[in-house]
């Protein structure tokens, strides 16, 4: 397996596997630096390839589509975790490939990213897995009321349910069609933080500063930057994510997120091998974006500094902005000019042609003297746009 390479001079090649609006601001990103991108995607026209330098419609697991990137691409990188893992390993034969498979492959699994996190020597949330109706017997009750999420292809809130009971968690593991779960214990959180770290094929790292972030019904809402947290805690999270990265040995951009306890403990929630939506403030708030690092360690080419110019807080647009006011049944484009009168609000939209509810159509970052001036604008642009929390 190819690890490891000269750093690619702009002009060649990148390859990318998926096409959403991750893809879409690596591809921006990456093409700043002079390198083309090529994007393999089943959709016929997704967010990164109706920007990208060519588009492989194809689906992950075809052999010719991964066949045509890896002639094309001496390197190639993902945009979420859900690729096939094999898809990685075939590609990892012909070219470059980060993160790799492996890493890649315990993401994917909540059951064992946990198992790989406590093997880090770092707390998790109280948890058991839930493969089988027999393993309901052996659940501990000290679980309960917890939440049965299932183990692979969940996110945003998608494939999790609330369960208070024995009962409840029968239900909904059949609700989930009898895949393999994870029931972890409900816990009362004072805040929930992630960090962005990149990390290179020599191990050279970078951290971003950590975000203090909220969720509305399962999907991140608002990252705020710097996180109102202490510095010890701060540097806690930086550390364990990068003891994190070093113990997979990965390569590329990730994103761990953490739960904060009233009682001061800090457990890992989950991590994502890729450029995380927490880490949009980069773009427009520091020295580098976590996508520029995303194609910088992909070419082989040093770390970029992540410091922090000014504080940022970070909207997400979902598709509901499309369906306030009127009937509320109808989708009607958003008045943007509410957002981009504000000088220090940076409108960033992702070309999808469908707004849904609870869809992500874009986000804005907004900048500010202040975290707290950075709020007070961020507010006004939720109520101006008809977003805010209910």
């Amino acid at each position: 397996m190819k690890n490891s390479h000269d750093p690619l001079p702009p002009g060649a090649w990148l390859g990318l596997l998926g096409g959403g609006q991750l893809g879409r601001m690596f591809c921006m990103a990456a093409q700043s630096l002079g390198f083309r991108v090529c994007v393999l995607d089943p959709a016929e026209d997704g967010p990164a390839a109706s920007v990208a330098d060519r588009h492989i419609r194809s689906d992950y697991l075809n052999a010719g589509g991964l066949a045509e990137l890896a002639a094309l691409c001496v390197a190639a990188t993902t945009e979420f975790e859900n690729v096939p893992a094999e898809a990685l390993d075939y590609l990892s034969e012909h070219c470059i490939v980060c993160p790799g498979a492996t890493a890649v492959a315990i993401a994917q699994d909540r059951n064992a990213e946990k198992a790989f996190i406590e093997g880090c020597g770092i707390e998790v949330a109280p948890h058991a897995p839930v493969r089988s109706l027999a393993d309901l017997d052996a659940l501990p009750d000290d679980l309960l009321p917890g939440i049965l999420k299932v183990a692979r292809l969940g996110y945003d809130g998608k494939g999790q349910a609330r369960v208070d009971s024995r009962s409840a968690v029968r239900e909904a593991f059949e609700r989930f069609g009898s895949v393999e779960c994870i029931l972890e214990r409900a816990l009362e959180l004072q805040a929930e933080i992630s960090v962005v770290v990149a990390r290179g094929a020599d191990g050279e790292t970078a951290a971003y500063p950590v975000a203090e972030n909220i969720h509305r019904n399962g999907i991140l809402a608002v990252s705020s930057v710097p996180a109102r947290i202490d510095p010890q805690t701060a540097l806690r999270a930086t550390e364990a994510t990068v003891r994190i990265a070093h113990s997979l040995d990965y390569v590329g951009v990730l994103c761990v997120e953490f739960f904060l306890l009233a009682d001061g403990s800090m457990l890992v929630n989950e991590m994502a091998p890729r450029p995380h939506n927490s880490g949009h403030y980069t773009i427009d708030a520091c020295v580098s974006s976590q996508f520029e690092q995303q194609a910088r360690v992909l070419a082989g080419w040093p770390l970029a500094g992540t410091q922090q110019h000014e504080p940022a807080v970070m909207l997400n647009i979902l598709g509901d902005a499309w369906f306030v006011g009127g009937d509320g049944a109808s989708p009607a484009e958003p008045d943007w000019l509410k957002v981009v009168r504000h000088p220090r609000a940076k409108l960033h939209l992702y070309g999808k042609r469908e707004p849904r509810r609870g869809r992500k159509m874009g986000h804005v970052t907004v900048l500010g003297d202040s975290l707290e001036m950075a709020l007070g604008l961020a507010q006004r642009i939720e109520t101006d746009l008809g977003t805010g929390a209910s």
